[in-house]
């Protein structure tokens, strides 16, 4: 029997759950600007029912998604090019992953690193949403029949899951190569971008201190005072990027000019090799605020004409829906659902 050829196609999804971060874009958004273009179809999706698996001020929750998809629009993601949209506006999604929450197993769950981390020593107390995430996160990508899932180190497992949860549902339902197996794209110097005061945590919206994090809503000044007083060592770069070894706030500093930069961070610390801090400090800072200002100065335009942003997500859900309906209407099928409308 010959294998389903699947459509090439990326799907990757960001949480609309406070400022979004230099992390959130070399670490993902970036990296999806760069991949529009003839090898994949590209679906990227602001996952506000991922956000509520936590507390979100529902006050707040409408300008949240408004201000990600402002960040993605103004980093190059291009709603002609891409699908863009927002989850709750595609209805398949939850009702995908009520029947993946049937297919997997609970025992995949209690795997997942991820919950452990989040749930901490209140696992009793957090809500079955953020239990139940691994198979909402299947759902999102298999909704599509996507074939590719860019993702961090640290989501790598969810990758993993999803693809037992595709395997398990074709063969429990006798239906080879229904759902594809996706591959997780982990790549880049910047895919972890970690805290500005501790190189070993990685940079947060949540974090204790605003000096900790670069938002894409700083402006120029801040930018650069928060890379000058980025914490660091008393050592100049190194002549290889081996003698960064168990420097994590100068490697954080390097892999950050080489996101910006868009090269590697070998060729950075050629350029760089020996300088002391009061050198690359100014340049990195520099550098960001080249990049970054104009991605800031269109956020806040965009954000400015909400009605713009909400046109956009709309034909992006109406486009999202027109692939997602029959795999779910086929989805139904298989299972035995008896659908007579």
């Amino acid at each position: 029997m010959t294998a389903t050829a699947h459509t090439p196609r990326v799907f990757s999804g960001i949480k609309p759950s406070g400022d979004v971060t230099l992390g959130n874009y070399l670490g993902a958004i970036k990296r999806w600007s760069e991949m529009q273009g003839p090898t994949f179809e590209t679906i990227y999706c602001v996952v506000d029912l991922h956000a509520i698996t936590v507390w979100q001020e529902p006050s707040e929750l409408a300008n949240a998604t408004r201000e990600v998809t402002a960040a993605m629009l103004a980093s190059g993601i291009d709603p002609e090019k891409s699908i863009l949209f927002n989850q709750s506006q595609v209805h398949a999604h939850a009702e995908l992953a009520w029947i993946f929450n049937c297919v997997a197993r609970v025992g995949w769950m209690n795997r997942m690193t991820q919950f452990k981390d989040k749930a901490g020593k209140n696992a009793e107390q957090v809500s079955l949403g953020l239990y139940a995430y691994p198979a909402l996160m299947a759902a999102d990508v298999l909704l599509y029949h996507a074939t590719h899932v860019p993702v961090g180190e640290d989501q790598k497992q969810h990758v993993e899951l999803m693809r037992d949860i595709a395997t398990k549902f074709n063969n429990d339902f006798k239906a080879p190569d229904f759902f594809p197996t996706p591959e997780p794209i982990i790549e880049g110097p910047s895919t972890r971008v970690m805290n500005l005061r501790d190189g070993t945590k990685k940079m947060s919206k949540s974090g204790d201190s605003d000096m900790e994090r670069i938002n894409m809503t700083d402006d120029a000044d801040t930018i650069s005072k928060k890379f000058k007083k980025a914490r660091t060592d008393p050592e100049p770069l190194p002549e290889t990027l081996e003698g960064l070894k168990d420097r994590p706030e100068a490697r954080n500093l390097v892999d950050i000019y080489a996101g910006l930069s868009s090269t590697t961070p070998e060729t950075v610390i050629a350029e760089y090799a020996g300088a002391g801090w009061g050198r690359f400090k100014p340049a990195l800072a520099d550098l960001a605020v080249a990049k970054l200002s104009p991605i800031s100065s269109e956020m806040a335009r965009l954000m400015n004409d909400p009605a713009e942003i909400d046109r956009i997500l709309a034909r992006g859900a109406e486009r999202a829906e027109e692939i997602a309906q029959p795999i779910l209407e086929k989805t139904y099928e298989l299972v035995g659902m008896l659908r007579t409308r």
